[in-house]
């Protein structure tokens, strides 16, 4: 078809650049606004208590009329993540492949959402026409069966986002890659490439998926007891190794979570992956199984791979603690944040005399490309402007000097930041401001309900305790009922501190004297004296800060 004129085309980031996962770009060409991919991302260790982070859909919800789609390269979180939370405020369809789709319909019944409806299927063939924009799909190798890239052709040029993908030309166990349609895209001409960065500072290649395949089936050989393997619930690629090689091996498979074996069963339903039949048996017939016929899988909260294994190593999982003999395989990467509860787990697991396998390139690869595999992507495409994203700004910046090796000038290189956005006229680039962006924290059932204020009181809740003051006063007649009573959480130990607390107990009570003489009753002005004065015996006294929480009841 004849494209119409796109004399406007704006593309801004409301996550995934500057920090990993948590993807979600935006495409505006005229009025029409295309969502690329829209994802999570694990909290980081200051955000406690946190379950999972999501971009702030605030400029999609004003704009809602104008959102033609959420358009989705594949069915890790950091994709699909936030998809359930967006679809309860925006009535827009998502588009994704096959799998990628199934594992999405998954998480909304989890979330109690029923918007199925809103689902559409695309291949790879697929081509979907919109105003002045034709979005087309191309295969690409990724750590997740069905994974594609998203091509928006305008008569500017094309806009081609890579999603995750790496080059892996020595596996037979991957999707291949569509590198004749990318090559195609390139020759059309492709104005702005977003791609892959989280491993443009790694030189060469990245490891292939047949090498990592022979690894563990080696470490099953070896191995004479149970074996026990951590990974990403959503690495089927791994999961597939992991079957083969228990089934190869005459293992019995036990699945310990219910997240991970909802993939599995998904997956296998699908096609994608291949299941012997009663490979996999339940948890309660471990104690039935020979250790040397058994192989266990586990991950953790929300595919994050290392929550069953640290339970199972401190000796406090329900089913399964790690003894010697065991031989262990960390077929992941630490998540961001998590990198010391990750080396402890792994020293734990000495102490207790099992053997560890957990060195990257032994039985766990990356599913993104490394230097090579993102120059080749490069130049296939040919794009006149680049945009690394789905990194952290070092990354982008690894990416930034490696499209300089290549001839594309330094301001054909974008380094977004989120909510910044970029316009594109006449095919060259200019800044076009700014539109909200940030964290959307969901904790429980709540959605956005906790801000920074919230998180400072939580970090003085576990820095230094809290200290609460319990006083009854009849307002009438101006008089202490009862009280004040103070209770320490988290601050000192009572019996070791009984001398403090009762000096701070007589600094409330003058307090409450000079107050009811003076007549002043108002609660909020009496509760700010008591949180002044001992805010300032306390840190005298113990260089402190606990929270002061004064609670008055009155009769």
């Amino acid at each position: 078809m004849v494209l119409e004129k796109t004399e406007n085309i704006k593309i801004s980031a409301l996550g995934g650049v500057g920090e990993l996962g948590k993807n979600m770009y935006v495409v505006e060409i005229n009025e029409n606004i295309y969502v690329l991919d829209a994802g999570s991302k694990f909290p980081g260790g200051e955000m406690l208590g946190i379950d999972t982070v999501i971009p702030d859909i605030t400029y999609l919800v004003e704009n809602q009329q104008n959102v033609k789609g959420i358009f989705v390269t594949h069915g890790h979180e950091e994709q699909i993540g936030a998809i359930p939370f967006i679809l309860q405020k925006l009535d827009v369809p998502v588009y994704g492949t096959e799998l990628t789709l199934a594992l999405i319909k998954e998480k909304l019944k989890e979330y109690g959402i029923k918007k199925y409806e809103a689902l559409h299927p695309i291949t790879s063939s697929t081509v979907l026409s919109f105003e002045g924009v034709d979005i087309s799909f191309f295969r690409t190798q990724h750590s997740i069966q069905d994974s594609v890239g998203i091509c928006l052709q305008t008569n500017q040029g094309a806009i081609v986002y890579t999603g995750d993908f790496k080059f892996d030309q020595n596996s037979v166990s991957i999707q291949s890659a569509d590198i004749g349609k990318m090559a195609a895209v390139g020759e059309q001409g492709v104005l702005c490439l977003l791609s892959d960065s989280t491993n443009a500072d790694k030189p060469g290649y990245t490891v292939s998926e047949a090498v990592i395949g022979q690894n563990i089936t080696d470490a099953f050989y070896k191995s004479k007891g149970r074996i026990i393997v951590a990974a990403y619930s959503s690495n089927l690629h791994r999961i597939q190794q992991i079957i083969h090689a228990a089934y190869q091996h005459g293992r019995n498979l036990i699945v310990m979570e219910k997240s991970m074996l909802k993939i599995i069963d998904i997956a296998a339903k699908l096609g994608h992956l291949q299941l012997p039949e009663d490979l996999i048996v339940p948890v309660q017939k471990l104690k039935d199984l020979p250790e040397h016929e058994t192989v266990i899988l586990t991950t953790g909260h929300h595919g994050e791979p290392i929550l069953g294994l640290t339970r199972m190593a401190k000796q406090s999982h329900k089913f399964i603690q790690i003894k010697q003999d065991d031989t262990v395989l960390l077929a992941a990467t630490p998540v961001a944040g998590h990198e010391t509860t990750f080396s402890k787990t792994i020293d734990v697991i000495f102490r207790l005399g099992a053997s560890v396998v957990f060195a990257q390139r032994k039985v766990q690869a990356s599913g993104h490309g490394s230097q090579e595999e993102l120059k080749f992507m490069i130049n296939l495409t040919k794009p006149k402007y680049v945009m690394p994203v789905n990194g952290e700004y070092r990354k982008q910046k690894a990416y930034a000097k490696l499209a300089g090796q290549l001839g594309i000038s330094e301001d054909h290189i974008c380094l977004l930041e989120k909510g910044e956005r970029v316009e594109f006229k006449d095919a060259r680039m200019y800044p076009s401001g700014s539109i909200q962006a940030g964290n959307t924290l969901i904790d429980g059932l709540g959605v956005g309900d906790i801000g920074n204020i919230v998180l400072r009181d939580r970090r003085l809740l576990s820095q230094d305790g809290i200290l609460t003051v319990v006083v009854t006063i009849n307002k009438r007649q101006k008089t202490v009922v009862a009280g004040p009573e103070i209770i320490s959480r988290g601050f000192v130990y009572v019996r070791e501190s009984e001398k403090l607390l009762e000096e701070a107990t007589k600094i409330v009570q003058q307090i409450l004297e000079k107050c009811m003489e003076d007549k002043v009753i108002e609660w909020s002005s009496l509760k700010l004296k008591m949180r002044e004065s001992l805010n300032q015996f306390l840190y005298e006294k113990t260089r402190r800060k606990p929270m002061i929480l004064p609670i008055i009841m009155e009769i």
